[in-house]
């Protein structure tokens, strides 16, 4: 439990910081194709107190002390009906939020490679630094896989929505509202582990040395 508790402790911070700049860069996204909302909502900007939710953030706290992570920020509103191509538009969207984990991902292992390299091997100061950078590819890659999957009301499912036939995009769409119920029985199942777990195996191999 110590040691979940010191993981706790690196993580957290790491956690906010993350979710804060993928909610940022829909925002941002949505902004700059033209939807006004996220600005007017408040939501343009890296500031985590306009981002996290507190049930999200607690269910991270509590899930992390059991040795996984689950946690959520709350949602971008995003009207898309202000965007000149809105099926598309809102792909971009999307797709915006787990770019920023990835980004942030690549600069976390750009971190730890410094830290490897330039710190003794066995110091107290370079354990805790390549812990602190490892939980930060560690985390955005997870947030990263998690919401490319195309289930609503995850990203994944926009980006998928604007690749299918009208008609069947529609019948996604209509899905958003149970969508959450759809991820608990998922979950519930064992199948959400069975998509969720060779995706981020696959995805930590893009990092040579994890």
């Amino acid at each position: 439990m110590s040691d979940r508790l010191a993981d706790l402790l690196m993580a957290l911070p790491v956690f906010i910081l993350s979710l804060s700049l993928h909610e940022y860069m829909h925002a941002w996204a949505a902004d700059r194709l033209g939807d006004p909302t996220p600005r007017a909502m408040g939501r343009l900007t890296v500031n985590p107190r306009a981002h996290l939710d507190p049930l999200g953030t607690v269910m991270f706290i509590l899930s992390a002390l059991y040795g996984f992570f689950i946690g959520w920020a709350k949602p971008v509103p995003v009207n898309h009906f202000n965007f000149r191509h809105p099926r598309r538009d809102f792909a971009f969207v999307a797709v915006s939020g787990p770019g920023a984990n990835f980004m942030q991902a690549v600069a976390w292992y750009l971190l730890l490679r410094l830290v490897l390299l330039a710190m003794p091997a066995f110091s107290p100061l370079g354990t805790l630094l390549r812990q602190f950078t490892l939980i930060g590819v560690i985390v955005n890659v997870a947030l990263l896989c998690f919401n490319i999957i195309p289930i609503p009301p995850l990203d994944g499912s926009r980006v998928l929505a604007w690749l299918l036939p009208p008609r069947q995009a529609a019948v996604l769409d209509r899905m958003e509202p149970f969508g959450f119920v759809v991820l608990l029985l998922l979950l519930y199942t064992g199948i959400l582990g069975m998509i969720y777990s060779p995706l981020l195996s696959w995805a930590l191999h893009l990092f040579p040395g994890l």
